[in-house]
């Protein structure tokens, strides 16, 4: 399990490359479920909360960087 603030010490790019393992983390989760081979379904709710997690994180920034414009 991740820390709380773990993303917030990431930056863009590495925020970019986890959010990506994510999704294909939870495509994987999705087939190997579908076909019966998946045991603890709850992972996949855990990677969706991560991306979800690392989507608001990159949000937050972007907030940030155009407030900073402004």
């Amino acid at each position: 399990m991740a820390r709380k603030n773990e993303f917030n010490d990431m930056d863009l790019a590495g925020l970019a490359d986890e959010l990506r393992a994510s999704k294909h983390e939870a495509l994987n989760l999705r087939f190997r479920n579908a076909t019966g081979q998946l045991e603890k379904t709850s992972e996949i709710r855990a990677v969706r909360r991560r991306i979800a997690r690392i989507n608001t994180v990159i949000r937050q920034r972007e907030i940030a960087a155009a407030e900073a414009e402004s």
